[in-house]
């Protein structure tokens, strides 16, 4: 009983200090405003592989607006 109860605990121990990585799609959404011509949006996606928060932090480092020749390109990045 005493070593039922000693591997339980080690067995617990290693779970609490594990996350769990999983694969994630990162999905990111270019939009382009100004100018004379219509530019349509650009989809493009990436998978990550890591904990939940950590891949939602990379995706989102992907979010970015810049402005060149009087055309505004905005990219908004989102897991999916």
């Amino acid at each position: 009983m005493k070593k039922l109860f000693f591997t339980f605990s080690i067995v617990c121990t290693l779970m609490a200090f594990s996350s769990c990585s999983k694969t994630y799609t990162c999905e990111c959404v270019t939009s382009y405003t100004g100018g004379s011509t219509t530019i349509a949006p650009t989809t493009t996606t990436t998978t990550i592989t890591d904990t939940k928060s950590k891949a939602e932090e990379t995706c989102n480092s992907g979010d970015q607006t810049t402005t060149n020749v009087g055309i505004t390109a905005k990219t908004d990045c989102n897991i999916k």
